[in-house]
Parts: structure tokens; C-alpha cells; sequence
């Protein structure tokens, strides 16, 4: 099972009036946002409409300037980050960044129990079971014993996934992860994404991006972020209209449904 219980909370994460105020302008500005046990959201905004500021909120790196936050029920600012963070799950471009060539994927897998970037501490026999089943989880067993220099893009997203796993976060938070894949990789991805959000006691998912077409059914809820501040919220099928979507991005689009995904390309026509 994936699912640690030490914070476990009806209430994965709220934001009441949430504001980030740096240099007297507005980075995020009255954000009203709740996720509940059960749902998984999407987050699309296009650069710079916030999405980092507002994971650097839900992991406690920063805080607000005004309202209040809670993440799997203790209030950010209010208790120690340090501890729910190991409840906590990130896979982004910054930490691909920090990790070692030279580490297998085993070992880096095995970090995750301790959320540091090497493997310095002692691992148990119980560690590299769980470990090998994270990595099997992802379809990347095969890996184990390679070295990270090695990976392909997609192989190194599948290996940060299951590292994120190893602590069994109660929140799993993907920052854009298939930036940077061929469209075979990056399928193989959500496939397996769907796949986690489908199993038993799966953390919850929040999923960044700033393409539609990556916006599996699996995620049941989607923010619009624009701008810094909350567009529209709540139902993917509600939010993710054509009228919704043309009005968010300010622009005349086309709107196809391929399957039960959504591919959005300009207007050209209507945007001479």
C-alpha cells in the first residue's frame, strides 16, 4: 500500500484568501482552493501564471502574505514543514537537476525514505523490497542497477516517481512531468500516472501542466490558474469547455475531443 496515515486528513488541502506579496505586487492574489480525500486535480496555467509560487506554497517553502493554508491538515507556517514534507511527494525539473550522475536507480529510489538527493543512511532488507516494488509500480524495474547517466527522460520521470513513492506520501504532487518526452514517452507516462491514480490507497494527485491534451479523465478536478489568480475551478468535464477555455486563454481556439483527452490549437483565422 502506498498510503502513509500519520497526517491523514478528509481535507488534503486548503486555501482560504491565499495571497503571495513580494515587492508590493501580487504573485498569487485570493486564492480559494480545497481538495478533499478521494479527488485528484489538475493545475493548467500558461509561464508565469503562478503554478510554481502556488507549489512552493502547498510544500511550505514559502508562505502566505495573507489568508491561511492548511496541507493534510496542519497549517503551513504553523508546524513543522520539515515533517510534512516526508508526507509529501514532488517530482519536478528541480530535482532531476540535483541528482547524481552516478547513483542507481535503487539507491536513488531508497533516498526517498530519507528526502535526501544521495543514499548516506542505513537501508533495511524491508527498504529494497519496497523499493523494487515502487520501482515495478513504475515499469522500471529493469533499471534498478543502472546508473541515472544512463537514463532516457522518461526513464529518469519513472525513477523520480517511484522515489517520490518510497515515502509513501499522502499527496503526490508531478510538476510538468513530461516536459521533455517524445510523444511515445510521454503516453507511456500517463499511462502509468493513470495507473497510480487508479490504485489502492493511491495518494492524492496533483498534476501541473500547461497542455490540455495531457489531462487524463483520472484527474477528477482542474484549476485554471491565470495571472496569479484563480480563473475557474472544480469539475474537469465543467471546467474544461470550449467557451471555458477560450475565455481563459484570451483567444479564439479549436477545440477537438480526441478520446476522452482535449487538444486545443489557435485559431489562426480568427486570430488574424
Amino acid at each position: 500500500e502506498f498510503r502513509r496515515v500519520l497526517f491523514r486528513s478528509e481535507m488534503i488541502i486548503e486555501l482560504n484568501d491565499v495571497s503571495v506579496i513580494r515587492d508590493s505586487k501580487y504573485l498569487l492574489k485570493d486564492i480559494d482552493w480545497t481538495i478533499k480525500e478521494g479527488e485528484h486535480w489538475a493545475v493548467l496555467g500558461l509561464n508565469g501564471a503562478g503554478k510554481t509560487i502556488l507549489l512552493n506554497l502547498l510544500t511550505g517553502y514559502i508562505f502566505p502574505s495573507k489568508g491561511s493554508l492548511s496541507v493534510l491538515g496542519k497549517t503551513v507556517g504553523k508546524y513543522d514543514m520539515r515533517k510534512l514534507r516526508k508526507s509529501i511527494g514532488i517530482v519536478s525539473s528541480s530535482i532531476i537537476e540535483r541528482l547524481h550522475d552516478y547513483s542507481t536507480a535503487m539507491d536513488i529510489v531508497l533516498s526517498g525514505k530519507f528526502a535526501t538527493m544521495d543514499l548516506f543512511d542505513e537501508t533495511t532488507e524491508n527498504d529494497r523490497i519496497y523499493a523494487r516494488n515502487c520501482l515495478e509500480k513504475l515499469d522500471a524495474i529493469e533499471l534498478a542497477d543502472r546508473e541515472y547517466r544512463t537514463f532516457s527522460q522518461g526513464e529518469k520521470q519513472r525513477v523520480l516517481i517511484a522515489r517520490s513513492l518510497m515515502a509513501k506520501p499522502e499527496l503526490l504532487i508531478l510538476d510538468e512531468p513530461c516536459t521533455g518526452l517524445d510523444l511515445i514517452a510521454r503516453e507511456q507516462l500517463l499511462n502509468i500516472i493513470r495507473n497510480l491514480s487508479e490504485s489502492k490507497n493511491a495518494p492524492t494527485l496533483i498534476y501541473v501542466t500547461h497542455h490540455t491534451e495531457e489531462i487524463l479523465p483520472n484527474f477528477t478536478h482542474t484549476l485554471l490558474l491565470r495571472k496569479g489568480e484563480l480563473y475557474l475551478a472544480g469539475l474537469t468535464d465543467k471546467v474544461l469547455t470550449e467557451e471555458n477555455l477560450s475565455n481563459f486563454y484570451e483567444t479564439p481556439i479549436i477545440y477537438e475531443k480526441s478520446g476522452d483527452r482535449i487538444l486545443l490549437h489557435l485559431d489562426y483565422d480568427k486570430n488574424k
